[in-house]
């Protein structure tokens, strides 16, 4: 897999807040991939109270869900703790197991944020830039922005907005349970993202390319989702 060095990791939270103001501009926000085969789901987790990040990659073909592929990598937490970047606490993991995979995945849906981010570069749009893959934010709660609540039924969305942009959606995916928040992260509409993220739901509120890497990386005691 193409991995690019955008930036070196070991910045200080203030560098890596100007680096996202930097890297928010590269992003396209529309549609710019073809055929999708293979969407890889990511999540990450800690161990030993926060000094070692565990990544997993769950790797799905679609439209049948099936499991092709699932990686874990771990090493030492470089980044502290720090509201909003998530991505250079966690991302360094990530890239050792991406670097594993066997199968390329075509798309990457993350736990976390793309555009519904303050400085619209949450981890999931972070992710894009190096892989120059289509991203999706798939998260469990609002990290900006605010919303109306959508329909009970499942599909329903209502759009997330923060300082007078639609920065992504509230999105219902099983009937009468708490909304999942999706955003756009790179080289996808929100829209388009919207319909990958139903189209890989099951019975579960995740997706399945998430939900499967969330099993590989909960096996921790505590996870800091930001």
């Amino acid at each position: 897999m193409l991995l690019r060095a955008l930036h070196p990791w070991n910045l200080t939270p203030a560098e890596a807040i100007t680096l996202q103001l930097q890297l928010a501009k590269q992003l396209l926000d529309r549609d710019n991939f073809g055929a999708i085969r293979y969407i890889a789901g990511i999540d990450v987790g800690f161990e030993d109270e926060g000094r070692v990040t565990k990544a997993a990659v769950c790797v799905l073909a679609i439209p049948e869900l099936r499991l092709v592929e699932s990686v874990v990598a771990t090493r030492a937490t470089d980044f502290p703790y720090v509201p909003g970047l998530l991505s250079f606490r966690e991302i360094p993991a990530i890239l050792e197991a991406l670097k594993q995979l066997r199968t390329l995945p075509d798309m990457l849906f993350c736990d976390g944020q793309g555009r519904a981010h303050p400085r619209r570069l949450g981890i999931a749009s972070h992710l894009g830039l190096i892989t120059e893959l289509p991203s999706v934010g798939i998260a469990k709660s609002v990290l900006c922005g605010t919303h109306q609540p959508p329909a009970q039924a499942k599909g329903s969305h209502t759009p997330l907005i923060h300082r007078g942009e639609i920065v992504g959606a509230a999105l219902r995916t099983r009937e009468n349970v708490r909304p999942v928040y999706v955003s756009a992260g790179h080289k996808i509409s929100l829209q388009s993202a919207l319909e990958y993220v139903m189209l890989c739901v099951t019975r579960y509120k995740l997706p399945e390319p998430t939900r499967l890497a969330d099993k590989l990386a909960s096996h921790t005691p505590k996870k800091q989702r930001m």
